[in-house]
């Protein structure tokens, strides 16, 4: 279940990284919001991707002991999305011992 995570996470992390250099590549973020923001469709996702980051980040904030890691996360987060998110879990999963199992990244660290 590790390795599978790891290479789900791994996969979400190159796939968003390429996805968003591809596309700033070809329109930059400024120049697109305008029709963006018309369209209430992609209004509704950026909202629904927001909603999510929250509430990924609450898990961060229930993992994460120091006020710092917290407000560097929630930066991360809300700048990057699904890329800070993704090496987030990886970043748990590789501080699991061998012997430990994957869910153990969804608990508090003592």
């Amino acid at each position: 279940m590790k390795l599978f995570l790891k290479l789900l996470f791994s996969a979400i992390f190159l796939w968003m990284t390429v996805a968003t250099i591809r596309t700033s590549l070809m329109v930059s973020l400024w120049a697109a919001m305008p029709a963006y923001a018309a369209n209430p469709w992609a209004m509704a996702t950026l909202y629904d991707a927001y909603c999510g980051f929250i509430t990924f980040f609450v898990w961060v904030v229930y993992k994460e002991r120091r006020v710092g890691s917290c407000i560097l996360w929630f930066l991360l987060i809300m700048a990057l999305g699904n890329i800070a998110m993704s090496v987030y879990v990886l970043i748990q999963l590789f501080r699991l011992a061998p012997d430990e199992p994957a869910e153990k990244i969804l608990w508090r660290r003592a």
